[in-house]
């Protein structure tokens, strides 16, 4: 299976790509932008295996296989952990872009979150990307070319990923062996994102956590109904963060153990006290962001709902993304005005603003709740 199969409706992004692999369409720096669940990391990915195979990513071969699970020597992946990627992190990469590569014919640096590089962690990067070492790559992923500094984007070559279809999400996901059905759902409700209708049609609890966020706004009557259930996204969202990240911190701590000999007996080694803060302060980090990512999700899902009713005030027979909801969002529509859909909305969108500016997500939620109780 080629690397390119898993870039769902992005056939021209892909054409481009694979001329790019070969020496005359080679560059040394790059940008990846698209909305979320457009595949920008994937694509990244995808190129950064297609640069170490000899034919260009055929998916099979083992440069392929270990790029595309995170082993290849001379691929490095940047999956941030926290809400920003610090100078002292870059620091780092730039030293590993300036070795030469170990077993492929390329070094490949992927950040797959550029957008949330410090301004001082973009400067450090500068100087590497505008002198690269003669075989090395960067790949850099972010939303649009607005959220990378001005200086590091225009030292970078941009190729722009879209947002599939519903239909093409919704083939790709019968292809997988999701019934055509239960697909249809996931595309629509994933509104394009096919990493979230991947999670939508295999996992139950997803879609019943979801119907669930969905049912909220029509139990907000007054601030006690609006404090709980806040409360209750907010709580859903930290198990969901503990189911995911307790493995992971399992599996780093031992790491972390079997490299320093922690455990055995006699003196620890200088500097473990240390390395064992950093991991345990990103593990913090990480935790942190999966609650406010799982928060963002459950928000995504009530402007969906609201934006629904908001076409079924303007346009009654209109196609809805949440299609299986349609009596209820009919008789919501019918009971409201477009003006206070509208006011929902903004309470809905100020919650999101207000997170990427660090309030704190629980308390974010009571505000938004309150606020769409009063619409």
């Amino acid at each position: 299976m080629s690397v390119w199969k898993a870039l769902v409706g992005q056939e021209p992004l892909v054409e481009a790509l694979q001329h790019a692999v070969t020496p005359a369409g080679m560059t040394h720096g790059w940008l990846f932008t698209g909305p979320p669940g457009s595949g920008r990391s994937t694509a990244a990915r995808a190129f950064a295996a297609a640069v170490q195979c000899d034919t260009h990513g055929c998916g099979k071969c083992d440069a392929c296989r270990q790029v595309l699970v995170g082993s290849h020597p001379d691929v490095t992946v940047v999956d941030t952990q926290g809400l920003s990627i610090g100078v002292d992190d870059v620091r780092e990469l730039v030293l590993k872009a300036a070795m030469a590569p170990t077993i492929g014919p390329w070094s490949v640096i992927v950040v797959e979150d550029a957008d949330r590089l410090t301004d001082q962690a973009g400067n450090a990067l500068l100087k590497s990307i505008e002198e690269p070492a003669v075989r090395t790559l960067w790949l850099l992923c972010a939303p649009t070319s607005d959220d990378v500094m001005a200086t590091v984007r225009s030292r970078l070559r941009q190729v722009t990923l879209r947002t599939p279809l519903v239909e093409t999400v919704a083939a790709a996901l019968e292809s997988d062996g999701v019934a055509a059905g239960l697909a249809a759902f996931a595309a629509r409700a994933s509104q394009g994102h096919i990493g979230r209708a991947r999670a939508l049609a295999r996992d139950e609890s997803v879609r019943n956590r979801r119907h669930e966020v969905l049912a909220l706004p029509q139990r907000l009557r007054d601030p006690g109904d609006c404090l709980r259930a806040a409360d209750n996204v907010h709580a859903a969202a930290k198990e969901e963060s503990e189911q995911v990240a307790t493995g992971l911190e399992q599996d780093e701590l031992a790491a972390h153990a079997a490299e320093w000999g922690s455990g055995t007996r006699g003196a620890k080694p200088r500097g473990e006290q240390g390395a064992l803060k950093s991991v345990k302060d990103m593990q913090k980090r990480r935790r942190t962001r999966m609650v406010r990512d799982s928060v963002d999700r459950a928000l995504l899902d009530l402007l969906s709902a609201q934006r629904d009713v908001l076409r079924l005030q303007s346009e009654p027979g209109v196609e809805l993304v949440n299609e299986e909801m349609r009596g209820e969002l009919e008789d919501v529509a019918r009971r409201a005005d477009q003006a206070r859909t509208l006011r929902r909305i903004e309470a809905l969108l100020g919650c999101r603003e207000a997170m990427e500016l660090n309030v704190p997500p629980l308390l974010a939620l009571e505000q938004a709740f309150l606020r769409l109780a009063r619409a």
